[in-house]
């Protein structure tokens, strides 16, 4: 699952992130979602969220939960 749509984003979620250094090179850090600061319900480049550990970036992937 992409991270290009708000409402499939929701804090506790583990996702993979590109954060801003990193959008050349496309290396993806793990986390879990603290808060969506994208307001907007869809964006193209994926969903800006701040993970528990403080890192900002745009989701990529949503990890499945099972």
């Amino acid at each position: 699952m992409n991270g290009q749509v708000r409402a499939d984003i929701r804090p506790g979620l583990a996702v993979d992130i590109v954060l801003k250094q990193d959008q050349a090179t496309g290396r993806l850090t793990r986390g879990t979602v603290k808060d969506i600061l994208t307001n907007s319900p869809r964006h193209p480049h994926g969903i800006k969220v701040r993970l528990a550990d403080g890192q900002v970036g745009r989701v990529k992937h949503i990890i499945e939960q099972p």
